[in-house]
């Protein structure tokens, strides 16, 4: 490849053509194909390429602590899950075209995290931008903009994604305005984008986590409107356990 060739490859950024150009020369002198099958196939394979490298990208972007797909979700060992409902929502997409609130909720353990991150990776998979965001992450964020008052600009930015997975709300009660920008973060995303939320505690738990009767109130009524509900309370624990016991059987 001569160097023209070589610097225009590189500024139209056909990196596929660029890094593998010897081979596709052998494949063309071995084949012999016509001049249109050699320049669609060529074409097709940088898109490809290209495509791959930005799902790529924006799977990294996401931040998933595990890239855990619907594949390999151990559907045999939870039967109290429906399946088929939950491939429906999956294949179908209408979690991201209705742009709907999803919950799971159930105890530890039971693959609340697993479900919600294969439906964030079938998002990012066809295109969407996606986060990832632990809860305790999400409210030291939200905390931390007060201090050097970027809320509006977090709020914002956070508002965008496409599919926003946050993992077990719950745990530690939210600081007053804490829980004002976590309700306004909802608020803004309400019918115009895809949250998803994991969740040890039920609808009548969130008015201590958020330390207010009426904006839980006025958060689970807007996250209902629209909304898929995984009750997952009845679903037993598939954490993998491996216990070695440090004590020895007394002989007496």
């Amino acid at each position: 490849m001569d160097q023209q060739l070589l610097d225009q490859l590189r500024y139209l950024k056909l990196s596929h053509i660029l890094d593998n150009w010897d081979a596709i020369l052998q494949d063309a002198n071995r084949a012999k194909p016509s001049y249109h099958r050699f320049l669609s196939q060529a074409i097709a394979d940088e898109y490809q390429h290209q495509r791959d490298q930005q799902r790529i990208s924006r799977t990294k972007r996401a931040r998933l602590p595990e890239l855990l797909t619907m594949e390999t979700f151990p559907f045999s060992r939870q039967p109290k899950l429906d399946r088929r409902k939950v491939m429906d929502l999956y294949d179908s997409q209408r979690f991201l075209s209705e742009a709907q609130a999803m919950l799971f909720i159930g105890p530890t353990g039971c693959g609340k995290t697993g479900l919600a991150s294969a439906f964030l990776i079938q998002a990012i998979n066809n295109g969407y931008r996606c986060r990832f965001l632990d809860f305790k992450d999400l409210t030291d964020q939200l905390y931390r903009s007060l201090g050097d008052r970027s809320d509006r600009s977090l709020l914002k930015h956070l508002a965008t994604f496409d599919c926003l997975l946050i993992d077990e709300l719950g745990y530690d009660p939210m600081e007053k305005a804490v829980a004002g920008l976590f309700f306004s973060l909802i608020k803004q995303r309400h019918r115009k984008r895809c949250t998803i939320i994991t969740t040890q505690l039920g609808f009548s738990e969130w008015g201590p986590l958020l330390g207010n009767e009426h904006l839980s109130a006025a958060l689970i009524d807007r996250i209902t409107e629209n909304c898929t509900v995984f009750n997952m309370s009845k679903c037993i624990s598939i954490r993998p356990k491996k216990i070695d016991h440090a004590t020895t059987q007394s002989s007496d």
